[in-house]
This record gives structure tokens, sequence and C-alpha cells, in this order.
């Protein structure tokens, strides 16, 4: 009986020529998003970053997230060219809810089966929501694991680290932070984002039977997947450019938990966020999930955003000029609700 062949890396699923392949095209996407403070580039065994010059007492902050199944969006209409646009937002948006200015990020790709131009696709996302939000790649991982995911699956997360002065932190108990007769102020958000995709997966491509290059309702004038697709919106400028401008006392993110979720993290806990109904846009996507989901009106709301992407408090005179700053910045906004006197919960006006 002949000896079996050697088994090589290769035969058991894992090309580390791929991967050098990988590296190779995302050095130029890489180099794109870097700021001065970045020492080196990509390939040692740890990305270095200065801290930038003038911080009296700085305050390193740090989010890590993911985009959700979104992903299997993405993989299933073939389209990953945005879904990096989408990892940034969900982690640099979390950052600037504490004031701090976004520097840099690092990513975790794990594929079944690693594509070097596939990889690259995704990457550039990456980059292009890093020169968005004004932070440097300054390293990663790229991961082939062919036992655990099938080919052409991946998973993508994000590790993002910004900065703030001590005495500018924002948050319940800081020295900023949300108080009774503040006006909110909602920042629009044109679509889904990255929130609830289990429940849209079920819902439209599941129960309703929906494929994702039909219309995504009668009139949209794009199909489903350029729908659920929509890169996230990247509010870290803008909001940076408020606390420049503005007195502003709390920003929350509204991401997974939807507004009663997220919006009570941001306040104290003897405070109440108000909302007035019918204040703000609500994009039709949610309504064609609603309708196929049945999901009722308090199930919707804590698993979507429902078109408020961010929600902001400032005093009752700073909040046309936080519109003005927002709207500069290509962000359509609006006063949607007011912080009360309360137990920590988000709360809606009767209508």
């Amino acid at each position: 009986m002949l000896p079996e062949a050697p088994l090589t890396y290769a035969a058991a699923g894992v090309d580390i020529d791929a991967g050098e392949r990988a590296v190779l095209l995302m050095r130029p996407l890489v180099a794109s998003t870097a700021r001065a403070e970045v020492i080196g580039g990509i390939g040692s065994f740890g990305g270095l970053f200065a801290l930038p010059v003038g911080y009296r007492e700085p305050v390193l902050v740090a989010s890590t997230d993911g985009v959700g199944t979104k992903l299997a969006v993405a993989v299933q209409a073939g389209r990953l060219g945005t879904i990096g646009v989408d990892l940034v937002a969900m982690c640099v948006d979390d950052i600037v809810c504490q004031g701090a200015e976004p520097l840099f990020l690092l990513d975790y790709q794990l594929w079944g089966h690693l594509d070097p131009e596939a990889v690259a696709i995704v990457m550039a996302g990456v980059a292009e929501g890093c020169r968005q939000a004004g932070c440097a790649i300054i390293g990663g991982e790229l991961a082939e694991h062919p036992a655990q995911l099938p080919a052409g699956d991946l998973d993508l997360a994000g590790f993002a680290v910004g900065v703030v002065e001590r005495d500018r932190l924002l948050g319940p108990g800081g020295p900023r932070s949300a108080r009774e007769g503040d006006l909110l102020v909602g920042v629009h958000s044109g679509g889904l984002r990255c929130n609830g995709y289990s429940l849209v997966r079920a819902a439209l491509l599941g129960r309703a039977g929906r494929h994702l290059d039909e219309e995504a309702w009668v009139g949209a004038g794009l199909t489903l997947a350029d729908e659920l697709l929509r890169p996230s919106l990247i509010y870290a400028p803008a909001v940076l450019a408020l606390l420049r401008q503005c007195d502003v006392h709390a920003v929350a993110h509204i991401t997974g938990g939807g507004l009663p979720g997220n919006v009570p993290r941001a306040l104290p806990g003897d405070l109440d966020a108000v909302l007035v109904p019918d204040s703000w846009p609500v994009p039709r996507i949610f309504a064609e999930v609603q309708a196929v989901s049945g999901a009722d009106d308090a199930e919707m709301g804590r698993t979507f955003n429902m078109g408020l992407g961010m929600v902001v408090a400032v005093p009752p005179d700073q909040a046309e000029q936080a519109l003005a700053v927002l709207d500069d910045h290509g962000l359509a906004a609006g006063v949607v609700g007011m912080v009360t006197i309360g137990t920590g919960r988000l709360r809606f006006a009767p209508r």
C-alpha cells in the first residue's frame, strides 16, 4: 500500500499565498486612511499610533462592533462593496457618544475561503468609511477557517479607538450630561443601517418570499437589495462639529434596542426622554417589514431605529444652531422631544 501524500496547509483549506496576495491589495487602501499620528504601516505585530498633541488630560474611548446579519444579505446579493462602511459606522458612531474623536480602527475579517479580490472589495468599503470618519486603519486580522464557514461566507468585526479631554467627556455622571429642559434633536436615518436584519430577512425574504432583485415596493424606483444594503450614514464628523460649536449635553447612537434601549443610556437615571410621535419621517422600509411580520409598534421600536440614527440633547437656546450645523454636514434633523424629570426611561408624548 502506497503511503498517503503529505497533507499541506493548502490541502486543509488554508491558502497562505492567497492571504499574502490579499494583504498586497489592501496596502494602498490602508494608506489612503493615514493620519499624521500613524507610525509605520501594516505588517508589524501591532499598529502604532501617537496620541494627538495638545491634550491636557486625554482619555481613550474604545468600541467594538460588527454589522450583524446585514452581512448575510450582502453575501446573498453578491454586493460586498459597502459593508465595510457599515462596519466603520457602527464603531465610530458609538465612541462619539462620549465626546471622543475617532483616531484609528482595526478590522477582523473571517472567511470560509479566502478570495483576495473579494477581500479587497470589503477593505475598500472599510477604507471609505474610515476616510469619511477621519480615522486611520492601523492593522487588523485576515483569517481563513474552511471548516467553520462555507466558501463565500465571511464575518466582520471592527475595533475603534478615540480620544477626548477628561473634562469634555459626555455621559451620565460625567462633567457634561443631560439636564431637565434639554431639547432632543433627532438626526434622521435613511434606512435600516445595521439593526434588525434577522427580522427583516425572516419577514421579507422568508415569509413573503421576496427576491433581492425585485422592486423594494411599488414605485420605489430601487431594488430590495438596494434598500437593504443602503450604506449606513457615518454621523461622527457631524457630531464632532456639534461638540465644537454647540453646548451638547448628551448623544445617543440608535442601534440594537432602538430608541427605548439607547436614548436612556445617555441620560442620568433621574431623567426621562419624552419623544413627540410623528415629529420625524419614518422610512418606508419599516412599514414593509411590519406589514409582513405583524410585529406590533413596541416590537418594531425596540428592534429598529425607526428613522433616527442619533439623538442629541442640547439646551433650548442651542437647538437651532445644532440643526444648522447638522444641515451644513448634509444631515436632515429636527427637534423630536425633550428631557424631563423621570426614572431613566424613554416615553412618548400623547398624540
